[in-house]
């Protein structure tokens, strides 16, 4: 049965989720890192890195290592979820 009482979130409300309090790991490739974190110096093109972004998206940090963003999350009490 389909609940038809289902509302809609806005892309701000869903945003919001978290409060500034969570937070999620993703790897990615130093030319994507680029468009995250625009002040990002010259580094080696393929170079896998690790961001630690907020609920909303928003870039926190940017590592060469899965470990220091892991920690730099625990150390600012930032809960981590995963994300598929």
């Amino acid at each position: 049965m389909e609940n038809t009482d289902r509302q809609m979130m806005n892309p701000e409300t869903f945003a919001g989720l978290g409060g500034g309090k969570v937070a999620y790991v993703r790897s990615l490739k130093s030319d994507q890192a680029k468009s995250l974190f625009p002040g990002l110096p010259p580094v080696a093109p393929d170079l896998q890195l690790w961001a630690l972004l907020g609920a909303d998206g928003t870039p926190i940090m940017l590592a060469d290592n899965r470990e220091a963003v892991v920690m730099n999350a625990h150390e600012n009490d930032l809960e981590m979820v995963s994300t598929h």
